[in-house]
């Protein structure tokens, strides 16, 4: 990962922004309202995340993934994944690398597709334990909960490659235009798994405009551009989820990042680019661990609540943006 967070513009004066609602969610929270029976059958029905599966991921993955044998390996690794768990990776090769994509059809074609994707690519010395394994580990973890679950709007997975070389693969995906078809919006997990408990060792920028949700590095920082506030939105609703999820800093960015760079520096920024939303969720990287890029970077340091916190925050924003828990007709984002 190649992310800083820096100063940004539009946010509350408690760190969490409030866009517009999309009509979704906000039918969604007005029929739980009036019917409390039925919003307890649906936190039942969510989805619960394996902290086992998660971390026996990262460990399998527990080796340099930056010469094209090592990356060779890890995508046989993760296509194995996805075909045990039913679904038909296809491999897009590009110049000096290769995406792995997938995708599951959802009940509604015209309300469009939600991609959730992280890079698997590491840094020429470091196994990258956090830095990318803990992202592959939650979207293989999202291919084996919602494979065959119900939805309006249809599920793509993706795998990219070179992210540390330049976010490669993923320009190299979005000069596709058969995948920015019908696309409403990206969801890109770049390190989810490092935590650090003491008072004061998360830091920030010079004059970042935000407070905080704590004084320690145990929050998840949710970045994404205002044009497409309603991916934010969907962060925040996971919230309302009865579980221990770990604290959520949502953070919008206006002009697509122009007067702040240092926020394009993930794979979401090449859908920005493009005109369409993507929303980057992290442990905020090198402001926060110190093994960012480095031989220490290994799954000893994963804290494993906050790791199955944050995959559990990203199933919950995923099944909100898919259409999972409602016959509502789902708007464009």
């Amino acid at each position: 990962m190649l992310l800083v967070l820096v100063a940004v513009t539009v946010v509350s004066c408690h760190g969490f922004v409030k866009p517009r609602k999309e009509p979704l969610v906000v039918e969604t929270l007005r029929a739980e309202k009036s019917q409390p029976q039925a919003l307890s059958r649906k936190l039942v029905s969510t989805p619960q995340v394996s902290a086992t599966k998660l971390f026996a991921h990262i460990q399998r993955l527990n080796f340099t993934r930056y010469t094209p044998a090592e990356r060779s390996r890890t995508r046989s690794y993760i296509t194995t994944e996805l075909k045990h768990l039913g679904w038909k990776p296809k491999l897009e090769k590009f110049i000096d690398g290769v995406n792995i994509v997938a995708e599951r059809q959802g009940n509604n074609k015209a309300a469009g597709a939600i991609l959730v994707a992280a890079h698997y690519d590491t840094v020429y010395i470091s196994p990258g334990a956090d830095d990318n394994a803990s992202g592959v580990a939650v979207v293989l973890e999202i291919a084996r909960l919602l494979n065959s679950r119900p939805t309006a709007r249809t599920l793509q997975l993706a795998f990219f490659d070179r992210e540390e070389a330049g976010l490669i693969g993923s320009r190299a995906f979005v000069t596709n235009k058969t995948h920015l078809q019908n696309l409403h919006g990206v969801i890109v997990i770049d390190m989810v798994g490092f935590t650090c408990q003491t008072a004061g060792c998360q830091k920030y920028p010079v004059g970042l405009p935000v407070t905080p949700p704590s004084n320690k590095g145990d929050f998840l920082a949710v970045v994404g551009d205002v044009e497409h506030s309603s991916l934010l939105s969907a962060f925040q609703n996971t919230q309302a989820f009865p579980s221990n999820l770990p604290p959520i800093l949502t953070l919008p960015i206006p002009f697509k990042g122009l007067l702040t760079p240092d926020v394009l520096r993930s794979d979401h920024a090449p859908f920005w680019y493009q005109g369409v939303g993507a929303i980057l969720v992290t442990d905020t990287a090198n402001l926060r661990t110190p093994h960012y890029h480095q031989p220490s970077d290994l799954p000893g340091t994963i804290d494993r609540s906050f790791l199955t916190g944050a995959a559990q925050v990203v199933v919950n924003a995923t099944i909100n943006l898919l259409g999972s828990f409602t016959q509502i007709p789902i708007a464009h984002l």
